[in-house]
């Protein structure tokens, strides 16, 4: 309570101590009266202004019961003292109980709100995690394809019209395929493929048709019973194969490739292989290679770095694992493990 408030509260409680001081001396039997008095003084004075009160007011209390006995008792000259430290006593043990169980009750309330904060940190940089890993698997591959497809299309237009349109074609279907994703973010982040209740095993082998080219022999293999997989499972294992098909034809120079996804009971496997150039596995991303372009340019595609630690997060996130075995000159093989019975 502020000053200001305080000051009309203790005028009033001066005005009863008064009014009983006057009573009491009247008749000494309103003298017990000043039970109330006690914790009202406890309550509303500083704690040394209230113990002189109170001693204060225990003393006329004895000298009142003294007057109205008309001599000397033991029993009154002790009893009332004794129940004004008992009363004081207990009241001042629940203040200071009071004020702890309130910093308690502040300290529990500061750590909850620290702790909201705190998780709403962790799931906004989880969820730029895993916004960045769709992005990167689905529209920056894309427009890297696109990209890729139109300056092939560039250079051969004069002397191949006709594979430089097949070029452009496959380009417009890359942008008709990154704006229903585009799309598909804005709704839900879904992946497209897996819209309508597809399955996985077919999302994939959709995918290996749409990747074949005249460059590059996309093949899809089955194996086991499909069983009904959870749709981030599912969401995820089919970036992983749009992720490793993407840097196959960006950077492995393969011919063929072969995507094949394994029930076995207690998982579900995910293998990519290819027969490209490889790179050093030991060094746990591929190092930078040199791609010769018709047009005689040559550029660093490999090492750009978020593809493989995205497919080896989101297969963490899965209580999986993600194995590549490769080697310079023999092609790279990516296996992605998840167990059935822990994915969520």
């Amino acid at each position: 309570m502020s000053p200001a408030g305080r000051t009309p509260l203790l005028g009033r409680f001066g005005a009863i101590v008064v009014i009983w001081v006057v009573l009491v001396l009247l008749a000494p039997s309103f003298a017990w009266c000043a039970v109330p008095l006690f914790y009202t003084g406890l309550r509303t004075l500083p704690v040394r202004a209230a113990l002189l009160l109170v001693a204060l007011l225990t003393a006329f209390i004895v000298a009142a019961q003294l007057r109205l006995a008309g001599g000397f008792d033991p029993y009154l000259l002790l009893a009332p003292p004794a129940v004004a430290a008992i009363a004081t006593a207990v009241f001042l043990h629940m203040e200071r109980q009071a004020a702890r169980q309130r910093a308690l009750i502040d300290d529990l309330i500061r750590t909850r709100e620290e702790l909201a904060a705190t998780e709403r940190r962790e799931g906004t940089l989880t969820e730029r995690q895993r916004l960045s890993m769709e992005i990167h698997d689905t529209l920056a591959q894309g427009l890297s394809s696109q990209q890729m497809l139109l300056q092939a299309a560039d250079r051969t237009w004069a002397d191949d019209s006709e594979t430089a349109r097949r070029h452009v074609r496959t380009a417009a279907e890359i942008a008709a395929r990154n704006l229903a994703e585009a799309r598909r973010f804005v709704h839900d982040l879904a992946p497209a493929e897996l819209a309508g209740g597809v399955p996985l095993h077919e999302a994939l082998r959709l995918l290996a048709t749409r990747e074949q080219d005249p460059g590059l022999e996309v093949r899809f293999h089955l194996d086991g019973d499909p069983a009904p997989l959870p749709d981030r499972v599912q969401s995820a294992l089919l970036r992983i194969a749009q992720g490793a098909l993407a840097n196959i034809r960006e950077h492995s120079g393969a011919g063929t490739a072969a995507v094949t996804l394994s029930f076995l009971g207690d998982q579900v496997v995910l293998d990519i292989a290819d027969d490209g150039r490889g790179f050093d596995a030991a060094a746990g991303v591929p190092r930078p290679v040199a791609e010769t372009l018709p047009a005689g340019a040559v550029r660093h595609v490999a090492g750009r770095g978020h593809g493989l630690p995205a497919m080896r997060a989101r297969a963490a996130q899965l209580g999986g694992a993600l194995t590549i075995e490769s080697a310079p000159g023999e092609g790279t093989v990516l296996s992605a493990a998840v167990p059935l019975e822990t994915a969520p």
